[in-house]
């Protein structure tokens, strides 16, 4: 099972709706303000986005496809 849906199955409810709509969100315009999207420091490849405060999601992007890596507390980002 791929790591994504792993982090997300762990999520509470209320994130899981929050990590929805912010992926609805990045599928719609990636530069959208709110995202906070930027590439990862250190990585040719790898882009996060802010679901809350607290909460990122870590992608990459082929063309037009977001293929999805991590999501959870900041520290996610340490392994990402």
């Amino acid at each position: 099972m791929p790591r994504f849906e792993r982090d997300y199955r762990k999520l509470s409810p209320e994130l899981k709706i929050r990590v929805d709509r912010t992926l609805q969100q990045v599928e719609l315009d990636l530069h959208y303000p709110s995202l906070h999207v930027k590439k990862m420091q250190g990585t040719d490849a790898i882009w996060e986005s802010r679901v809350t405060r607290s909460c990122r999601s870590t992608f990459n992007v082929e063309g037009d496809r977001i293929l999805l890596r991590t999501v959870g507390e900041h520290d996610v980002l340490k392994n990402p």
